[in-house]
Parts: C-alpha cells; structure tokens; sequence
C-alpha cells in the first residue's frame, strides 16, 4: 500500500458520490492524533471504473441516492475486494428503506450473492480493534430522529475468507464526523474513534 494510509473516496455514476466533505480530513487527523500510522492527509477521490483503486488499502463510498454501477464500476468493485480489498460503504440518508440503502443493498446481492451481507456481531473483533466499543457507536442522526427515526444496533458486512470486505452502516457516520476536526475540543468523546477503528481493522485483518 506504500509508505503512508491514504484514504480513497469512491466517485460512482450514478447518485451523489460526493457527500460529507469534510470527514476524510477529519478522521485522518484522527488517525494522526491517536495512532503511529504514517499518514497522507489528502484525500484522494478516485473513480470507481478506474484500476487505481486496486493501489489503495481502504476505499469509502456513501451517498443518498441512487447506487447503479457500470459494468466497469461492478467488475472493478468485486475485483476490489475479492483480492482483498476494503470497503467502508455509509449510508447518508441514515434509513434502511431509502434510496441509496435498497439500491446498495440490491447491488451487492448481485454481485456476491443474495445473502452475502449479513449482520456483524456486536463483540466483532471490529469494535476492539484499537478503542474499546460495545458495538457501533450511536449517531446524533439516529438520536435525532432522522431518517428511518431508528437506531440501528448493528452494522452489516460482507466476509470473505473470514475477513470483512465490505462493511457497511445505515447510521451516517459520514454527517455525523463530517466537521473541521479543529473543533474536537468542543467534544466531551471524540466521535471519530470509531472510525479510527474502521480503518485500524481494514488494515490489519
């Protein structure tokens, strides 16, 4: 993966690829501050049909609307992960019965099979992998009543090979950590931790 973590945002076709602004930065300082990882800290936003993602060790995705990849963009996604790749997929709308949520869903249940996403255990090794959770920490979305007015108490994943290739949320952390990481301070618990979490696991399972 080269000699620093960098963080890839996947740009697809189809829907609004380009949401949270903010949280790439936010959770790469996050990984500067708490880890001894060498960092780049400039996102790096590349194209879903482009072979450069098969270079980078974890890529994200997320969005509120419609999620229709290419045949190029499908090839390249399954292609990813399957020779070991990480995906970190949210869902902005924060609402298991929108848009971006069915059609994501339906999109993995093509190419990996109908039931290959599946609920992760709440004592996964996901949530000790560098802090100490519970399970997935809950969201001022979920609290908030946004969405699907839910809190989800679970994350859904995609294993292959008894590791996590495509971990997936409806609880948008992506708003929740999208803020200028200088503002840390106003914050009783750093919420970003988790996501500290996200990519400590990706690189080492």
């Amino acid at each position: 993966m080269g000699s620093k973590f960098f963080f890839t945002r996947l740009m697809y076709e189809s829907g609004d690829w380009d949401v949270d602004q903010r949280m790439p930065s936010n959770l790469l300082n996050s990984l500067v501050e708490y880890t001894t990882l060498p960092i780049d800290t400039e996102e790096k936003i590349i194209p879903l049909s482009n072979d450069s993602i098969f270079r980078s060790p974890f890529c994200y995705i997320s969005g509120h609307r419609l999620v229709q990849f290419t045949n190029s963009e499908a090839k390249n996604f399954k292609n990813y992960v399957e020779r070991g790749g990480f995906v970190f997929a949210d869902d902005c709308n924060h609402d298991i019965d929108g848009l971006f949520a069915k059609s994501f869903e339906a999109q993995m249940s093509e190419l990996f099979g109908e039931y290959a996403l599946q609920k992760i255990p709440n004592d996964h090794s996901l949530y000790n992998s560098f802090f100490e959770f519970d399970g997935p920490p809950t969201t001022s979305q979920e609290l908030n009543g946004w969405g699907d007015d839910l809190v989800h108490d679970y994350l859904k994943a995609i294993t292959i090979d008894g590791r996590i290739a495509v971990l997936y949320s409806n609880k948008d952390y992506g708003c929740e950590w999208d803020f200028d990481f200088r503002n840390k301070r106003w914050y009783k618990n750093d919420n970003t931790r988790f996501g500290v979490n996200i990519v400590m696991h990706a690189l080492t399972s």
